[in-house]
């Protein structure tokens, strides 16, 4: 089914591991957000008009067999103008098409994304299009040090290792390391060619179990217009090959020999916040681009970050805290949560990236005090 849009904003289904941000961006368009996620945070359920726990946990992903119940109870006599799907539906494509037989869905549909996630399909896809990629195996390469190991469909970075001789592991592959800095472009697809919304730079967490762990994200005010005009050829390029659709972001790796393409995220991802505008809001731009019909991108003056903090050490029982505006994806008290847990994402504004950047660190080492107490 493909979504269509009506006169007036109606409700909207959302789906993801964690659905905040995309029922922050819906309320922003005016649209009354019907979310399920695996947290169901506070903040989530004051955004959502109706919210659930949506079925699977983060070590076995998302719960197929079970899901279209779920939402169908979620959505009761609703009728959605569309389901928007977030993170954690990479791994399980067959989900994906089950959705879209009973939901209007807007975004990509399982074909699109099983190619995109193909890591050898991108790979030969970088290839033809002359595209800088990573060189790709499934194979055990004879230089480990010089490689890091990925789960194919994979997101967030908590996947990703350095190699270290091991064996390939079923849905495991080997990519050639890159050093340099980690940038993303987000942009919305057409199914024939690609706008970028903007750049960030982003930064890992690492935990021991986990190096590359998704850290944070810094919305660049200032990008080279040649490169970006470049980089847009690639992107334009893979949305054709894949017919990509909708609000969409890349990985690249800013080397010493110029950029590379590292992996596209076929979904609205973890900078939406930091992009998204109430002036022209990407939520509707990710729905008219699913149909076919005319958006405007937002535009920028300064720069803003988002933060995700992590449990450094088990806590028994979350403190009830009293949370600034500029937080989100709250815990609830008396959570149990594990080391390595997300507590809450942070958010800064500020005028140039880097200030941006040493302001949010220093607002989330305040605020992790609440609740590991002053380590210095």
């Amino acid at each position: 089914m493909h979504a269509r849009l009506p006169n007036s904003a109606g409700s909207l289904l959302i789906a993801a591991i964690s659905g905040r941000a995309l029922a922050a961006a819906a309320r922003r368009a005016g649209y009354r957000p019907l979310v399920a996620d695996f947290f169901c945070d506070t903040d989530t359920v004051a955004l959502a008009e109706r919210a659930m726990t949506l079925p699977g946990d983060l070590q076995r992903g998302i719960d197929g067999e079970r899901i279209i119940e779920t939402l169908r109870q979620l959505v009761g006599d609703d009728q959605p103008v569309a389901a928007v799907l977030g993170s954690g539906f990479e791994r399980t494509t067959e989900t994906v098409d089950e959705v879209a037989r009973h939901f209007p869905l807007a975004g990509n549909c399982g074909a699109a994304i099983r190619r995109i996630k193909d890591p050898q399909l991108l790979a030969a896809d970088c290839a033809e299009l002359g595209i800088p990629h990573p060189e790709f195996r499934w194979e055990r390469p004879p230089d480990p040090e010089n490689w890091v190991t990925k789960t194919a469909g994979g997101a967030g970075g908590a996947h990703i290792r350095r190699a270290a001789g091991e064996n390939p592991a079923a849905g495991r592959y080997f990519q050639r390391f890159v050093a340099g800095r980690s940038i993303s472009a987000l942009f919305i697809g057409d199914g024939q060619a690609a706008r970028v919304v903007g750049f960030s730079r982003q930064w890992a967490s690492p935990a021991p179990a986990a190096p590359y762990r998704y850290g944070g994200a810094v919305r660049l005010r200032r990008f080279d217009r040649n490169q970006a005009a470049i980089i847009r050829g690639w992107l334009s390029g893979l949305v054709r090959r894949a017919g990509l659709v909708g609000l969409c972001s890349a990985d690249l790796i800013r080397a010493p020999d110029g950029y590379k393409l590292i992996e596209i995220n076929p979904r609205p991802g973890a900078t939406l916040d930091i992009f998204d505008d109430a002036g022209a809001p990407l939520i509707e731009a990710h729905l008219c681009a699913a149909t076919g019909k005319a958006y405007r991108l937002p535009r920028f003056a300064d720069s803003m970050a988002s933060m995700v903090t992590y449990a450094a050490a088990p806590i028994a029982q979350f403190p009830s805290i009293a949370w600034p505006e500029w937080t989100a994806d709250h815990q609830s008290p008396g959570t149990r949560l594990i080391a390595g847990d997300p507590v809450c994402t942070v958010f800064a504004r500020g005028p140039s990236a880097d200030l941006t950047r040493r302001l949010i660190k220093g607002q989330a080492s305040r605020l992790q005090q609440q609740w590991e107490g002053d380590r210095t």
